[in-house]
């Protein structure tokens, strides 16, 4: 399936899931935020939260600077 990713288009597997795509993406879950069609997505909703053809997804790290 199709979905945006960060800006970017991105094809997935039909049964992934937010916490499938932050593990692929950031390999740690820890310190990432997950925004879903705009709407920010609870860490423990990642695992039963499945993603749709046309999603549009943030995966944000915090980044150090000043």
């Amino acid at each position: 399936m199709q979905v945006t990713v960060n800006g970017e288009d991105t094809e997935l597997a039909a049964d992934t899931t937010v916490a499938d795509l932050v593990a692929a993406r950031s390999g740690a879950h820890d310190r990432v935020a997950v925004a879903l069609n705009g709407d920010v997505v609870p860490r423990s909703s990642w695992p039963a939260t499945r993603l749709s053809p046309g999603d549009t997804l943030e995966v944000l790290a915090p980044t150090a600077g000043g």
